[in-house]
């Protein structure tokens, strides 16, 4: 059975970037024809699909994001990682990984999910 782990900083400055990791086991990431995406949940707000990479390799992103994130992989490590440039308080927010068969989500009914990491933006 596949897990998904996240793992960030918890606390990142605004400007900054913030960088996340997701490690997974029990499945390869090259495995054909899975997403393996990045959701966001900010505080009292619903999820939001900020984009994923296909076993292939290629990515995808939400337009909103696509200008501030990049998802990367390491196969060597089977983790892949999420960069997100310039980050505001408008960032705060739970992050998760999600492994799923569709491209976007937006139900954590659907796919493969991480516990999720919590990430704040604040000085």
């Amino acid at each position: 059975q596949v897990q998904l782990v996240e793992s960030g900083p918890g606390l990142v400055k605004p400007s900054q970037t913030l960088s996340l990791t997701c490690v997974v086991s029990g499945d390869s990431i090259t495995s054909d024809s899975y997403y393996w995406m990045w959701i966001r949940q900010p505080p009292g707000r619903g999820l939001e699909w900020m984009g994923a990479i296909k076993s292939s390799g290629d990515t995808d992103y939400n337009p909103f994001f696509k200008p501030r994130a990049t998802i990367s992989r390491d196969t060597s490590k089977n983790h892949f990682t999420l960069q997100l440039k310039s980050v505001t308080p408008e960032d705060t927010a739970v992050y998760y990984c999600v492994r799923d068969r569709r491209m976007i989500i937006t139900s954590k009914t659907l796919g493969s999910w991480g516990p999720g990491t919590q990430v704040t933006v604040s000085s």
